[in-house]
């Protein structure tokens, strides 16, 4: 088996993704912010290039896991310094450490690299058009893919790349800057407004399938390839859909929630293509929506202490 280290391992997809590699008999090991019981939990930030040797100079990793980012539109409008020094040069300073080690890296970038483009986000589209991503958080991400990219050029480090596609599930707190589900779940909970953009599609993926798929790279490592992850292509729902399950698992009503029209600088449809991930990853996604919603509901009403 292999010896692993995942950045941001104390994060929503790190902490779902750790447990999953070790039942598969992985070692691994975990970087992070945050201060943790886990023998094998290494406390650093991945800006400060010394914190990051020092971990280098104590273990050998055939695999790392890069997940350690700042995360949210509005996040990186809010906290930029935070949002470019985490995602850009805290990549960087893997990059230069893989340079130097030769592990394998899973670079964790994000469908919002596909910004404006309206058409189906197939991986290529890159490649073929010059697009205009919409947000400081999307700029970091195609940067971090830019750089592994040039890194494999010049020092031929070997690299797969991977956006995920709106997962969500368990381990996912609140915050003003998450995505739509944990949010109207904290809010319904609470009893406090939210807004809904009519409009809107997405593909969600609960985390666990993601987390899978993930995890199957180790054993179908193919050294620069990029993969869209998420769901199936047929789960796009609209974004009142998840509102309205949300309400009917927490018992709540509409009554505070507020509907606009399409909310500003934020496109409307991602019409992702999975066929890539399924042929060379098995990704295979098994818990709809439907499924996944009261799932989610159960753990973030347990860990606010919210009786549903």
């Amino acid at each position: 088996m292999a010896k692993i280290l995942v950045t941001g391992g104390k994060g929503f997809i790190g902490s779902n993704l750790v447990p999953e590699l070790r039942q598969r008999g992985h070692d691994v090991w975990i970087c992070d912010l945050q201060h943790s019981e886990d023998k094998q939990s290494i406390r650093c930030d991945v800006r400060e290039y010394r914190q990051l040797e020092r971990i280098f100079e104590k273990h050998a990793f055939d695999y790392v896991y890069h997940l350690a980012a700042e995360y949210g539109r509005w996040n990186g409008e809010d906290y930029f310094e935070n949002l470019w020094s985490t995602n850009t040069i805290g990549t960087k300073n893997v990059i230069r450490l893989q340079e130097r080690n030769k592990f394998r890296m899973i670079f964790f970038s994000s469908a919002e690299v596909y910004g404006d483009w309206d058409g189906k986000m197939s991986e290529d589209v890159m490649e073929k058009h010059v697009i205009t991503q919409m947000n400081d958080y999307a700029m970091t991400k195609w940067v971090g893919e830019l750089q592994v990219l040039n890194s494999h050029s010049m020092f031929g480090t070997e690299t797969v790349r991977v956006r995920p596609v709106n997962a969500y599930g368990p381990h996912e707190h609140y915050s003003p800057y998450r995505g739509v589900i944990p949010m109207f779940i904290y809010k319904a909970l609470h009893n406090e407004p939210y807004t809904v953009y009519m409009g809107h599609k997405r593909i969600f993926d609960y985390v666990q399938d993601t987390c899978r798929t993930f995890a199957n790279i180790v054993d179908n490592f193919i050294p620069g390839e990029v993969y869209n992850v998420g769901g199936r292509e047929d789960w796009e729902h609209d974004i009142k859909y998840i509102s309205d399950l949300i309400l009917k698992h927490t018992g709540k009503k509409d009554l505070k929630v507020i509907y606009k029209e399409a909310e500003p600088f934020t496109t409307r449809f991602k019409h992702m293509d999975f066929s890539k991930s399924r042929r060379d990853l098995k990704h295979n996604p098994i818990v709809p929506i439907e499924e996944g919603i009261p799932l989610s509901v159960k753990w973030m009403s347990k860990y606010y202490g919210i009786n549903v």
